[in-house]
């Protein structure tokens, strides 16, 4: 017999004993047979998924529209800027006063009796504003109001940006003009910093209210606070930007 055929010979036994270990090993252990067979068919049902799909399915992405800026930023922009450097002499834009922020303060003092109230214009003044307010506690105890230190007694929000002008566009052009017998508002709310304090009656002038739902007329304070230096500059940035201020304080 040749070298190549007792090599062959070799190698065939060899097979034939790894067949055999295996085949015992499954007879010890059916188990971990059974454990790897179901590893592999997982396996390949993966893949034949991925196979048959292509590319894994992504997430739908929402629709980005473009973001419509507001009126009022816009007239600021390109009207209102432009004019006051003309009236005042600035030398650059950066210069100019704007606003900075809007605070808004509804006063809630019947909460100390029902907090429940305190809840409804906690909603309402989110209605308003489109924005969640926050709720501001007592600084100190005072017996005739049966107040103590810590109960909350108000709601306030404060706006900045894009959603500070939304609500001046709302304020000027819808809520005020539904007050009744409204001959603007008065030039005398200056605090001397160049902030405007407007004082609001009821929160019904504004359409985001649910007459229906009201079950008590509650005001509030509306504060401008701008980068300007003095009340005149103040007053002439608020009467560019819409402001209607009553032409004769005497009537």
């Amino acid at each position: 017999m040749s070298e190549k055929d007792k090599d062959q010979q070799k190698a065939k036994g060899g097979e034939a004993k790894g067949g055999d270990k295996a085949h015992g090993a499954d007879k010890r252990d059916p188990a971990g047979a059974e454990k790897a067979a179901a590893r592999a068919a997982a396996k390949a049902g993966k893949k034949g998924g991925e196979d048959e799909g292509g590319e894994k399915p992504k997430k739908a992405a929402k629709p980005a529209g473009p973001k419509v800026p507001a009126r009022i930023k816009e007239r600021y922009v390109k009207e209102v800027v432009p004019n006051l450097m003309k009236e005042r002499n600035y030398p650059n834009v950066m210069a100019v006063p704007r606003l900075r922020k809007i605070v808004v303060n509804m006063g809630v003092g019947e909460a100390t009796q029902n907090i429940k109230l305190l809840d409804t214009a906690i909603d309402e003044l989110g209605r308003i504003t489109g924005q969640r307010p926050a709720m501001r506690r007592s600084r100190k105890s005072i017996a005739a109001f049966r107040l103590r230190q810590g109960m909350p007694i108000a709601a306030t929000v404060t706006l900045r940006g894009d959603r500070m002008y939304e609500f001046v566009d709302r304020l000027f052009n819808v809520a005020l003009p539904r007050v009744r017998d409204f001959r603007g508002v008065p030039t005398n709310s200056f605090d001397g910093r160049g902030n405007y304090t407007l004082g609001l009656k009821d929160q019904l002038i504004f359409p985001e209210v649910d007459y229906a739902k009201v079950d008590k007329m509650r005001g509030m304070n509306v504060t401008f606070v701008t980068s300007a230096r003095t009340d005149e500059e103040s007053k002439l940035l608020l009467q560019h930007l819409g402001m209607p201020f009553r032409h004769q304080e005497g009537r």
